[in-house]
Formats: C-alpha cells, sequence, structure tokens
C-alpha cells in the first residue's frame, strides 16, 4: 500500500515538474488514451458492447489472422480487434436492414451491394492500410540498408547501428526497427524480434531481409556485405515488378483507348464535318 501511494507522488510530481516523457512511451500513452477515449468514433461505441459476441462467432482461428492483418496494416487510425468488431457488428446490421428494405422494394441488386457492405466494409480500412504501408516500406529498405552497411563497416555494432540509423528515419519501417529494438532490450532474442517484424509486415523484401540476415548470421558471413547484397536484390527486383507492371498497363491503355478516346475522337470529327457543311436538317426531316 505504501508503495503504491509513493508511486503515485511521485507520477504526480513528475507530471507537474514538465519532465518530459521517453518518446515511445509518450506514444504509447496517447495511442492508449485514443483507444478507449477520444479516439472512439461514433461506430465504435455503438457496437462496442457487442464487439466480444462478434469475436466469439469469428473463431480462435479467424480472430488471430484477423489481429495480425491489423498489426500489418499499422492499425490505421488507432483501430484494435475490439474496434473491428464493434465496426463489423454495426456495418452488419446496417447492411443487413438496408438489404431487407431494398429488396421488399423490389430492388434485389442493391439489395446485394447492401449485403457487399455490411459484409466488408469494416474491412476496408485494413485492407487500405496494408497497401498502403508495403509500399512505403518496400520503398524505404534498401535505401535504409545501404545506410546501415555503410555504418556496420564503420565499426559500429550491429545492434548500435539498427538504433543509430532508425533515429534518423521516420514512417512504418523506423517504427518496425524501433518495436524490435525494444523486444531485445527487454530480453527476446535477436532472432526472435526479427520473425516478429516479419509476421507483422506483409512484404516480400522484409521477409528476404529477415531470411538472408539470419542466414548469414548462421553462416558467419559478414554483415556488411549481407546487407548490400540484400539491398541490390530488392533493387533488382524491384526493377523487375515496375517492368512488369509496365507490360500489364500498355494492353490496358489501348483497351481504354479504343473504347473511350477513339469513339470520342470519331463523334467530334463527324459532328464538326456536318456543322460545317451547313445542311439544314429541319428540311430534310420536313420533306414527305
Amino acid at each position: 500500500m505504501g508503495a503504491a501511494v509513493f508511486g503515485i507522488v511521485t507520477a504526480v510530481r513528475m507530471l507537474r515538474s514538465g519532465t518530459p516523457l521517453p518518446a515511445d512511451l509518450a506514444i504509447a500513452l496517447e495511442v492508449g488514451s485514443s483507444r478507449v477515449s477520444a479516439g472512439a468514433s461514433l461506430v465504435d461505441r455503438l457496437g462496442m458492447r457487442f464487439a466480444p459476441l462478434v469475436l466469439r462467432l469469428m473463431g480462435r482461428r479467424s480472430v488471430e489472422r484477423k489481429r495480425r492483418r491489423i498489426d500489418q496494416a499499422g492499425n490505421p487510425g488507432g483501430l484494435t480487434l475490439d474496434r473491428y468488431a464493434a465496426r463489423r457488428f454495426v456495418y452488419g446490421v446496417f447492411g443487413l436492414t438496408l438489404a431487407v428494405v431494398f429488396f421488399a422494394a423490389g430492388w434485389p441488386l442493391f439489395s446485394l451491394f447492401a449485403l457487399a457492405f455490411g459484409l466488408f466494409a469494416a474491412d476496408a480500412a485494413i485492407w487500405q492500410g496494408v497497401r498502403e504501408r508495403r509500399d512505403v516500406i518496400d520503398r524505404t529498405l534498401p535505401d535504409f540498408l545501404d545506410v546501415l552497411a555503410v555504418v556496420v563497416s564503420a565499426g559500429l555494432g550491429f545492434r548500435q547501428a539498427l538504433d543509430r540509423v532508425s533515429a534518423r528515419y521516420e514512417g512504418p519501417w523506423a517504427d518496425e526497427i524501433r518495436i524490435a529494438l525494444r523486444q531485445m532490450d527487454v530480453g527476446v532474442p535477436r532472432r526472435q524480434a526479427f520473425d516478429e517484424l516479419r509476421r507483422r509486415n506483409d512484404s516480400e523484401p522484409v521477409n528476404q531481409f529477415v531470411t538472408a540476415l539470419q542466414q548469414g548470421e548462421e553462416l558467419g558471413a559478414p554483415i556488411a556485405d549481407t546487407l548490400i547484397q540484400i539491398a541490390r536484390d530488392m533493387r533488382r527486383t524491384d526493377a523487375q515488378n515496375a517492368r512488369r507492371r509496365a507490360a500489364r498497363a500498355i494492353p490496358m491503355a489501348t483497351m481504354a483507348t479504343l473504347v473511350f478516346m477513339v469513339p470520342a475522337t470519331m463523334i467530334i470529327i463527324v459532328t464538326g464535318m456536318i456543322l460545317g457543311s451547313g445542311t439544314d436538317f429541319t428540311q430534310i426531316l420536313d420533306t414527305p
């Protein structure tokens, strides 16, 4: 009891004295407070009491998969598993109600759209977050590895080099590295920390980075050479993917040109020729 009172008094003094909190702790406190109060939307508040029911109906495996996807999306907007379940309940009820109304009104197509909205609206933010976060990480990782290789080659240890380089970067990849470093600080083995990093990110370059790093550690290869080789492989893969996307875009552009631009151009040309000929169509139409 006395220790608890002493801790509370000490915390109050720190807050009143303006003692700055560590950056990661301040972020954690801010995210935690937003998850339970100010950050909750109206939809979250309406469905929160039904969130445990939704999670039970989903099943343990589905819940674990959804938790992983939310982590891969970077918790967009402070999204948690409970918030997801609350939104899924509210959107599901809303979509089902609209589907019944549309079906009773004789609009079965709109009824299907309403059902689809109820089923997938809660996942839209997760899909978008996963895609955007993966793209940012894929663009950042090769440059990050180049800088990390230079720092390691200068004589700094790998753990210290990660800390130094991640402090100079911003964005989801730097956040992921800082999370892994914090895990190692509290005693998590480095291999396990990087396995967790790979699990949190739906990115093939991240998977290549962790796999090559662990293989290099097992084989005793110099870490700087391993990092440089990983960065080169990632850039080569990214260039190949860019060429594939460009090859797929050419037929789509050709189809769009044929379907939209060519008919529109022909209509403009024919209309201009007709208007420029001075033909009076009223006389032609009035002719018996």
